[in-house]
C-alpha cells in the first residue's frame, strides 16, 4: 500500500509539474518560432566571419534569438562555422542558443526564482567570455583546420530551407510556417520532456534525502555555508548527473529545482543547468561534425567554462547576499489544479497551440518548410521513444491508482 501511495504521489508530481510549465513551454516556443520565421539568419554567415569581437558579440545575439534545442543549435553552429564564421563566434552562438533565450528564462522563472534567471543570463555570457579566454590562450589552430577540412561540401543551408527573411506577418502561409516550426520545436523535445517530467516525480516520492547527501557530498536542506571544496564536487558531480539523465536543457529544470530543494549548492544546480552540451549524444555528433579531437576539445573547453562559471556566480551571489534559499523551492504541492492565472494561460495556450498546428500542418501540408538538424542517433531515439512511452504508461498507471485505489 505504501508503494501504491508513492506511485501516485510521483505521478501526481510528475503531471503538476508539467501543468505549472506548459503555459511556459508555448509561449517560449511560441516567441522563438516567430523570431525564426520572421528574422532571417541568412545574414549570420556573412557577418560572423570578420574582427573577432564583433563575431563573437554577433553571435552572442543571433544565439539569443535562435531556438533552445540543442540539435538544431548544432546544425546551425555548424553551418555557420563551415560558411566563414569564425570558431570562437561559432562557440558563442552554441553557448547562447542554449543558455540565453527566452523560453528557457521562463521556465526556470516558475520552478526555481528569479535567481536562477538571472544566473542562466549572466551564466551564459560568462560561458562565453571564458571559453573565449581558453581558445586564446590554446590557440586550437590544427584543430580548427583538421574541424574545416572534415566538414563534408554542399550541404543544405539556411535559404533552401525555406527560411528566406521574406515572410511578413500579415500572411497566413507565414503563420502557417510559425505554425510548422512550433510543431517542429514540440516534436524535438516531447520525449526529453516526458522523461524529465517523469524523473522528477520520481525522484521526488521514492528517492530520499540521504541519496543526495550521499551523492552531492554535505548537502542539506537549509545549508548554504559550503567549503569550496564542497562547491568544487558539486558542479562536477552536476555535469555528471546531466549525462547520466542525458535529457535536454528544458526537460532538466524540474530536475534542477529537486536538486535545489534537496540541498545541493547553488553553483551544483547551475552546473548540472549548463551541462545540456556535454552529454555523450552532443559529443557523437560534434565528432561527426568536426572529428574526435576537436570534438573532445569542445567538451574540454565548455566543462572548463561551466565549471569555472558555476563556482564565479555562487560566490558573487554570496558576496551580494542573493544566494537562494532552497526552502523557498516548492517541489512538491498537493493544489497544482487550480482554477487561477496557471489555469486560464494553459487552457488559451491549449487552444493557440492547436490553430498554430492545424494551419502549419493540415491546412497548408504541402507547403515546403523545413529546418536543418543535427543526426540524432537512431538507436538513442527509439531507446528514447520507448522510455517515454513507459513513461505515459507508469504516469497514467499512478493517476489510476490515485483515482481508483486510493
Amino acid at each position: 500500500m505504501e508503494f501504491l501511495e508513492k506511485w501516485a504521489e510521483a505521478a501526481n508530481t510528475s503531471f503538476g509539474f508539467f501543468w505549472m510549465a506548459f503555459w511556459a513551454f508555448g509561449l517560449g516556443y511560441l516567441i522563438s518560432s516567430l523570431i525564426q520565421i520572421f528574422a532571417t539568419e541568412e545574414k549570420m554567415k556573412q557577418t560572423m566571419g570578420g574582427k573577432e569581437g564583433k563575431g563573437v558579440l554577433l553571435g552572442t545575439i543571433f544565439g539569443f534569438i535562435s531556438s533552445s534545442c540543442s540539435f538544431s543549435a548544432l546544425a546551425t553552429t555548424k553551418s555557420l562555422f563551415k560558411k566563414g564564421a569564425s570558431f570562437i563566434s561559432s562557440i558563442a552562438f552554441l553557448l547562447a542558443s542554449t543558455n540565453l533565450v527566452i523560453e528557457l528564462g521562463i521556465i526556470i522563472s516558475i520552478f526555481l526564482g528569479w535567481q536562477f534567471v538571472v544566473g542562466e543570463y549572466l551564466g551564459g555570457i560568462l560561458l562565453i567570455l571564458i571559453s573565449w579566454i581558453i581558445i586564446r590562450i590554446t590557440k586550437p589552430l590544427k584543430l580548427i583546420k583538421a574541424a574545416k577540412k572534415n566538414l563534408s561540401e554542399g550541404e543544405m543551408g539556411m535559404q533552401e530551407m525555406g527560411v528566406t527573411g521574406e515572410d511578413n506577418v500579415q500572411s497566413e502561409k507565414s503563420w502557417a510556417k510559425v505554425g510548422r516550426q512550433y510543431g517542429m520545436e514540440w516534436k524535438m523535445v516531447w520525449k526529453d520532456v516526458t522523461i524529465g517530467f517523469t524523473i522528477a516525480g520520481i525522484v521526488a516520492a521514492l528517492i530520499p534525502d540521504s541519496f543526495f547527501q550521499t551523492l552531492f557530498i554535505n548537502s542539506n536542506l537549509g545549508k548554504t555555508d559550503y567549503s569550496f571544496l564542497e562547491i568544487l564536487e558539486h558542479v562536477i558531480i552536476g555535469p555528471i548527473a546531466a549525462f547520466l539523465t542525458f535529457i535536454g536543457s528544458m526537460g532538466n529544470i524540474p530536475l534542477a529545482a529537486l536538486l535545489f530543494g534537496k540541498g545541493v549548492s547553488f553553483a551544483g544546480v547551475m552546473a548540472f543547468i549548463f551541462s545540456d552540451l556535454v552529454v555523450f549524444p552532443v559529443l557523437r555528433i560534434n565528432a561527426k561534425y568536426y572529428g574526435w579531437k576537436m570534438a573532445l576539445y569542445i567538451l574540454f573547453l565548455l566543462l572548463s567554462s561551466l565549471v569555472v562559471t558555476s563556482i564565479f556566480l555562487h560566490y558573487s551571489f554570496d558576496f551580494l547576499g542573493v544566494l537562494p534559499d532552497p526552502s523557498q523551492v516548492s517541489i512538491q504541492d498537493e493544489s497544482y489544479f487550480q482554477i487561477n492565472y496557471t489555469f486560464f494561460l494553459n487552457v488559451s495556450f491549449l487552444i493557440g497551440s492547436g490553430y498554430l498546428i492545424w494551419l502549419g500542418f493540415k491546412k497548408y501540408k504541402d507547403m515546403h518548410y523545413m529546418k536543418e538538424m543535427a543526426p540524432k542517433s537512431k538507436n538513442m531515439e527509439t531507446i528514447l521513444k520507448y522510455i517515454a512511452f513507459l513513461s505515459y504508461i507508469w504516469l497514467l498507471g499512478g493517476l489510476a491508482v490515485q483515482l481508483f485505489i486510493i
